[in-house]
Parts: C-alpha cells; structure tokens; sequence
C-alpha cells in the first residue's frame, strides 16, 4: 500500500465511545489525519472504562484506559466544547479545512449545534458527511440514545444467541458497534470516489438498528419463507448438521461438516463408517431432521479425547476443526503470530489487534497511539488563527 492511501484526506472526528471511533480509526489506519475532537475535562467516555488500566514498566496502572486505547490509535486529540458558541465556530473553521466529517450525537443533537448536514452543506459542498446515530433518522425509536445491546435485543440477534431453552445473551464482541464503523467506512470510501468525479459531497446515514437488521439477513429470509423464527443453536446453525462445538476431556472443539463429503470423512474418523449410508443421516436436510440424535452420538465419541488428539485426528481425516481458544490462548497462537496481527504501540507499552487486511502484503501501521485528551489541541487549532487549510480535491 502507498504511505497511507488516505493520507491525503482530513477527517473530523466528533464521535464517541465504539461505533464512530471505530470507523475513525480505521480511516485513520488506512492514512487519513483525524483530528478527534473531545469534551474538555471530560472527554470520550470510554477514558474511563476500566480497569483494566495500560501499566507502566514498574507495574503501575497508567489510568490509559485498555479499552479506550484500541479504539483511537493513529488520531490527534483536541478538546473544545461545540456546545458553546466558541466551539461551535472552532468546529465550523475546522470542517473548511476537513474532507469529511463523522459523528455519532443522539439525533437532533448537531442540529442544536448549528452543525448538522443542513447547516454545513450549502457552505461546505464538497463535505461528506457521515452520522452513526442509535435507530437512525425517522421514526419512533429514531430520538433514542443507541447501544451496541439494545440493538442486538431489538434487532433479533440476542434471540438467536445463546444455548436453546436459557435465557438469551449478548454476542460477547460489540459487532453491532463495530459492524457500524464498518459500513460507515464502506459508504465513506464510496462517496469519496463518487466526489472526485462529481466535485459533490454526500450525507451518509447508517445506525445501530439498521446494522443489526443487515446481519439478521438469513434469518429474516428463512423466516418468511417458513414463517417460524429462529431460536438458539447454541455454538450450531440452523441449516447445517453436524456443525457446532463438541466437549471434549479438556474444552470443546468446533467440527464443522458442511456437506455430505466432508460428513463421511468425520464419520469415518469417528469410528462410523457406516454413518454416511444411514438414511437417517444420508443428507443435510436429514441431519437436520435428526439434529439431536446425530449430536448425542457425535457428542459420546468426542468426549473421550482432548481437544489436541480430535484436531490430529480430524485434521488427517481432512474435517474443518478448530479448539475453541480463550482469549490468552489467541493471542499465544502461532497463526496469529504468522499473520502479524499484533501491533506494538510507538510508545512500546501496548500491543493492539491492527486492521485485517494488508495491501501487497503489508497491513497498516500503528503509527502512534491514542492521544491524551486535548494533546494537539495548541497545534491543530493554531493554524486557524489564519486561513483554514485547502481541502482535498480527491
């Protein structure tokens, strides 16, 4: 990848917490300058979710929260308050000098700002305007604040989570906030094409709710075509049989026999050849059908061995398997070493998960760590004490 295939771009960064600073971050990974901007004092929420705390080299906590830290590498930290008048005009000599923007207020909130898409676009008309709001623009849940577990309540996905016949649980990671900042940097990478063309900005529009929807895409189809909904496989899906997480001696390890092939190979590693004849099990939609009987027996056999043995096995026997692996244990495994995942922080107190894609073999740096709150306000602001910077013509 070039220096930073954004590198030419200027982001403003008015957001919070997960799901904005997430699409920040990865426009800041991909080589846009983000100027975040934070209340003064105060700052992004997530400062102070902790413990834990980044430790310092004599095993001091640092108050950096680990959380915070992984979500605004690679930006530069202002604090200015556009709730008052001051930092309302601040915010407005900013975005001159800015290609796009990116917030994430309840809606109606920038509206009380001056600052919303109709207020800037007139003046500003090659901005790109980007809002990640809880339930979107219109509608009756659109004034409500928005987290990343009222979405996955609303939007169906707690219903299909969890072990069947106990209480519904949260998808551990918050992909409804980062599904979020995904989408929302798809759609700003689109604008910014469709701008170098056209000359013209955009208003991007995306939500927790909406992003929540879009994932449920399966279940909504399978849904109305068989008008029953989908309840909780546990570690399984609904539509394929065996495929789900199995107890062995010492954890559990996920087999995963997608097809009629693949269920031969593992009935035969298994010790059940004949298996793959029976006309119980002879197709997918029979396994299904017999979902808790082939399970249990699957289930039997597996229990008798570690979860390293069943990988040898199964891996010989060429059946997708893999251990299910606690979080210490990622981070120890020798793939993601191979893949280089971990970054180390400039300041070499911190490793973070970097961006999942690399470009000619190379991923994205982490080229500085998350600021302090207001570090680069003096040297961001100074500048437009003057004439605001050209933007982009990209």
């Amino acid at each position: 990848m070039p220096e930073g295939a954004l590198s030419h771009v200027r982001v403003l960064d008015l957001t919070r917490v997960l799901a904005g600073p997430w699409a920040s971050q990865v426009l800041a990974d991909l080589g846009a300058e983000v100027i975040k901007v934070e209340r003064p004092g105060a700052g992004d929420d997530t400062r102070k979710w902790g413990p834990p705390y980044v430790k310092d080299a004599d095993g001091a906590d640092t108050g950096e929260s680990a959380y915070y830290l992984s979500s605004n590498r690679n930006k530069r930290s202002i604090a200015i308050d556009i709730a008052k008048p001051a930092g309302q005009r601040l915010a407005r000599r900013l975005i001159a000098g800015c290609d796009l923007m990116v917030e994430n207020f309840k809606v109606g909130d920038m509206a009380k700002y001056g600052l919303a898409y109709g207020d800037l676009k007139d003046e500003f008309p090659r901005l790109i305007y980007c809002s990640i709001s809880g339930f979107g623009q219109t509608g009756p849940y659109a004034p409500r604040a928005g987290y990343d577990m009222l979405a996955q309540g609303l939007g169906g996905i707690m219903s299909v989570t969890g072990e069947p016949g106990r209480p519904p649980v949260r998808v551990g990671v918050s992909v409804i906030d980062m599904g979020a900042g995904m989408w929302s940097v798809i759609a700003i990478l689109s604008a910014l094409m469709t701008r170098a063309a056209s000359g013209v900005g955009a208003s991007i529009d995306t939500s927790l709710y909406e992003v929540a929807l879009g994932w449920m895409t399966y279940h909504a189809a399978t849904t109305q075509a068989s008008g029953v909904p989908p309840v909780p496989q546990g570690s399984g899906a609904p539509q394929i049989v065996p495929y789900r997480g199995f107890a062995t001696t010492d954890g559990f390890i996920i087999i995963a026999a997608g097809n009629d092939k693949l269920f031969a190979r593992l009935s035969g590693a298994l010790g059940h050849p004949e298996w793959g004849d029976d006309p119980r099990f002879r197709g997918n939609p029979q396994r299904v059908a017999q979902r808790d009987l082939l399970n249990g027996l699957i289930e039997e056999i597996v229990r008798t061995k570690s979860s390293a043995e069943w990988q040898a096995i199964l891996d010989e026997a060429g059946v997708p398997c893999a251990p299910m692996q606690s979080m210490d244990q990622v981070l120890a495994h020798p793939q993601t070493a191979a893949l280089g995942m971990l970054q180390q922080s400039a300041d070499g107190k911190f490793n973070l998960m970097g961006l999942p894609i690399s470009f000619d073999g190379v991923r994205p740096a982490l080229r500085s760590s998350a600021p302090e709150l207001g570090a680069d306000t003096e040297a961001v602001l100074g500048p437009y004490s003057t004439a605001p910077r050209k933007v982009s013509r990209s």
